[in-house]
């Protein structure tokens, strides 16, 4: 259900089937008017100015955990361009590029008015939405202007006040359309307590689930009280409507998997998988340096450019397995049987990226992969290389593809060394799913790699627990959504409440001091540092405080080593 609060309910002469238009006072004051869980608000208040009554209702609006458009942040990122102008490159770089397309090119500065994501211009819909995708606000103004370059001079929220009367009838359109994309068909069931948006995308050859599995989460979640949605990339501005992301595409840092994520985090929903696992299990350099400074066995592997290549000889014998540090699925990896192999496949590798890794090769009839949630075993599989291949997938040059069979086994019944190192190995990366690839050597068991992003198929992982392992990954859900501030758990398994220190009906409505000092002052205080923070410092920094490792000690000491930054592609 769609809240709809404004300044005065006079302000607001639009059509609005099943929305509840709700002022300002009334919904700071009267939280019990909203009795929807799942409420969605738009705050389309006249003033957003900090500690005022529009500033007010998202804050308070996110303290009773309900989803609300502009949030908290975004009101405070739009008060000054110093806050948002990390932004605009992007933003501005889209504009020159529709701007060339035109027919008729603009000679002087103009104004683009954007409601829902969507604007009356019919220049500039991508821009719109794009806008929109960064600061989710009912209603948005930007100047743009042509010197030194077109760009984006200001963006600044609008109010229903500022509309012109030709735009009235557009922003209505808006409205409507964005309030009916969220909704659900009614069904005679009970109300699902949470929703969970599964990222996939339909044209990938070899996914981490197929269309069959995601089905079968689709109805194992409606048998949890959890709607499951599948989404797709198209689906980014929509994605804080929903509780939970799951992600079933395969991840890579300089991706929208990554984007999702990290948006999934910063509006506080619970997300596998979380940035930071895919920043460590992407890039293999990472990876392995973050193995060994860990003292997991692995196979022998070397870091190198184009001035290590004829050394490696020297510390790797024949064959030697090169692979690029982003590659998954069996793709991005050579095996090298002699030096002018070794040389080639380098030089062909090392043009897309500017490291590579060399690894001994070590073949066995099958890898073990133990699938890991929350630090628990859930599955066992063998995954045997592909008929008359070294790996598991034969690649063609024409882009078909072979893979070889699998086998699933109870955890109880794998091997207990290979069970222990992979569960020791997740743990370096996180609390949530991963696939671990392991092999049987005379020498005993290495780990291959950790993948955030393991491959769950109906009829092969799940083929000991059945429906069980589809539960256990929806319950991990739910154990987060129950945990977070203000979920479930903190209020006895109960829906969510908002202790009544709030202003009876019968009395006047506060100031916006008063409300400060009784209901959100400690709130306000935390989102406001929490914002100025990320503003303030720089993303490189933040992914790299990220992605230090937990290191486990080592028997010899106490202390954790530092790790290098992860190589990145070109």
């Amino acid at each position: 259900m769609h809240i709809i609060v404004v300044e005065r309910k006079t302000h607001f002469r639009y059509r609005n089937p099943g929305c509840l238009v709700l002022n300002n006072r009334e919904f700071i004051t009267r939280p019990d008017l909203v009795q929807a869980k799942r409420a969605k608000i738009i705050n389309l208040s006249k003033d957003y100015s900090y500690l005022g009554y529009g500033y007010y209702c998202s804050l308070l609006a996110e303290a009773r955990s309900q989803k609300v458009i502009p949030s908290v942040k975004t009101i405070l990122e739009l008060r000054e361009r110093s806050i948002y102008s990390h932004t605009l490159p992007e933003l501005d770089e889209l504009l020159r590029q529709q701007v060339k397309k035109l027919v008729m090119l603009p000679s002087a500065p103009f104004v683009l008015h954007i409601f829902f994501g969507r604007t009356d211009d019919p220049r500039f819909p991508d821009l719109a939405r794009r806008v929109f995708d960064e600061f989710r606000a009912p209603m948005l103004r930007l100047n743009i202007s042509p010197e030194d370059g077109w760009h984006i001079a200001s963006i600044r929220p609008m109010a229903l006040s500022d509309l012109k009367p030709e735009q009235e009838e557009f922003f209505e359109l808006a409205l409507e359309t964005y309030t009916r994309s969220s909704w659900r068909t009614p069904k005679a069931k009970p109300a699902a307590k949470y929703s969970l948006a599964i990222l996939h995308n339909p044209a990938d050859a070899l996914p981490p689930s197929d269309k069959r599995t995601l089905q079968k989460f689709i109805r194992i979640g409606e048998q949890m009280g959890v709607e499951v949605e599948l989404i797709e990339k198209k689906d980014y501005s929509e994605l804080a409507e929903y509780d939970a992301l799951f992600i079933r595409e395969t991840t890579a840092l300089d991706h929208h998997t990554f984007r999702f994520a990290k948006k999934a985090e910063n509006e506080g929903m619970a997300v596998i998988d979380d940035p930071t696992s895919i920043l460590r299990c992407t890039n293999k350099v990472y990876l392995s340096e973050l193995l060994k400074a860990n003292k997991i066995p692995t196979p022998k592997t070397v870091v190198l450019d184009n001035r290590g290549i004829e050394a490696i000889e020297q510390e790797i014998p024949y064959p030697i397995i090169l692979k690029i540090p982003d590659g998954s699925f069996s793709r991005g990896i050579v095996k090298a049987e002699n030096r002018q192999q070794l040389q080639d496949a380098a030089a062909r590798l090392l043009r897309e990226s500017d490291v590579i890794l060399a690894q001994e090769y070590l073949y066995t009839d099958f890898d073990w992969r133990i699938g890991i949630l929350r630090g628990q075993a859930i599955y066992a599989c063998q995954y045997f290389m592909s008929r008359g291949h070294w790996q598991i997938v034969k690649h063609a040059d024409s882009g078909r593809f072979t893979e070889g069979g699998y086998r699933t086994l109870p955890i109880e019944e794998a091997p207990a060394d290979v069970v222990e190192l992979a569960l020791k190995a997740a743990g370096l990366i996180g609390n949530g799913l991963y696939g671990v690839d392991l092999k049987q050597t005379p020498k005993g068991v290495v780990v291959i790699e950790v993948n955030d992003n393991p491959s769950i198929n109906q009829g092969e992982e799940d083929a000991i627990l059945k429906d069980d392992l589809y539960r256990r990954i929806i319950q991990e859900f739910i154990r987060r959504l129950e945990e977070r501030p203000g979920g479930a758990a903190e209020n006895g398994g109960s829906a969510v409440s908002l202790p009544q220190t709030v202003v009876p009906a019968t009395t006047a409505a506060p100031s916006p001091a008063q409300i400060a000092a009784q209901v959100a002052a400690k709130v306000a205080a935390e989102v406001a540092a929490k914002i100025a923070a990320e503003v303030s410092s720089q993303v490189a920094q933040a992914i790299y405080n990220a992605a230090r490792p937990q290191a486990v000690a080592g028997e010899d000491s106490g202390e954790q080593p530092d790790l290098p930054l992860p190589f990145t592609r070109k």
